[in-house]
């Protein structure tokens, strides 16, 4: 459904985003993850039509998004920071909204009164950020889109806000087959909601996979030897990250587990564990493989 072909970005001499290439299904739910500065929020702004790309394609259906007022009208974008007119009040943003889009659900919003508990005569600007962040989501699942483009969605929304927006929007991907992308550093979070992740860095994805192939090709593993580490142990293997305690070894790599469980049995260790990976710790190992690391700070 969402194509990004080969788009590069440049800002004076800096290149934002160099040949990335991004395919997205119609409805999944896609995480893009990645270091500040990777590009995340360039690309998105693309998807929404607010910058053109140098080169490359942004396509929506096999059309373009740059200037293409069908597509746009089948979009929502949700940013950190919410946009609203300063004078308007709740009921005003959803006149003003339901004058643009053709697919807006007055039946939505009255039921959604009760998921989102504002008093609809009260200014938008006037309200704090979580309740404006709610407002925003409250209009956008009322649009009833095609597309939900979300950057660090749920930031300001207590616990609770969180479950509930999140829930409506799943109904929505199940249901109506809604596209999601949505950007975040909260990764414990989007493990929960995402079926597809790219992990960007430095311009480009360094990683697109379906979030459960992506757990079953990296892996952690606990290792112990009687006397010490064999000679070019795990030589064969992609390692992206190596600690050691004492007579312990920690080992991320990334293959076919049967095959490097295989190799390890072979050098008779006397601990040999294999331990869950969370998204979390995927996103720093695949990073540090690609030069991001945390590295030894001392002050």
């Amino acid at each position: 459904m969402i194509e990004i072909k080969q788009v590069c970005k440049k800002f004076s001499s800096y290149k934002a985003l160099d040949d990335l290439n991004i395919s997205v299904n119609k409805g999944s739910v896609y995480g893009l993850l990645g270091p500040n500065g990777a590009g995340k929020t360039t690309i998105i702004k693309h998807l929404v039509g607010v910058y053109r790309q140098d080169k490359g394609e942004v396509l929506v259906d096999q059309k373009p998004v740059w200037e293409n007022e069908d597509i746009k009208k089948r979009m929502v974008y949700i940013a950190d920071d919410t946009f609203f007119f300063s004078q308007y009040t709740i009921l005003e943003t959803a006149k003003f909204y339901s004058a643009i889009y053709p697919t807006w659900c007055w039946e939505r919003y009255e039921r959604l009164k009760k998921v989102f508990p504002i008093e609809t005569n009260r200014r938008v600007t006037r309200l704090s950020k979580g309740m404006q962040k709610q407002v925003a989501f409250w209009m956008g699942i009322c649009i009833k889109p095609d597309i939900m483009i979300l950057d660090e969605p749920v930031d300001g929304l207590d616990p609770v806000m969180r479950r509930k927006v999140w829930n409506l929007l799943l109904q929505d991907v199940a249901e109506r087959k809604m596209t999601v992308i949505v950007s975040s550093h909260n990764l414990r979070e989007l493990e929960d909601v995402c079926d597809h992740v790219g992990i960007m860095y430095n311009g480009k994805i360094i990683v697109e996979k379906n979030l459960d192939d992506i757990k079953s090709d990296v892996h952690k593993i606990q290792i112990a030897f009687k006397e010490g580490v064999p000679k070019d142990f795990l030589s064969k293997q992609k390692i992206l990250h190596r600690t050691e305690n004492g007579s312990i070894l920690l080992f991320i790599v990334r293959g076919d587990i049967e095959k490097i469980l295989s190799e390890i049995t072979k050098s008779n260790p006397v601990v040999l564990d294999v331990l869950p990976l969370t998204l979390e710790e995927i996103f720093i190992y695949e990073l540090e493989g690609n030069g991001y690391e945390i590295g030894n700070i001392l002050i």
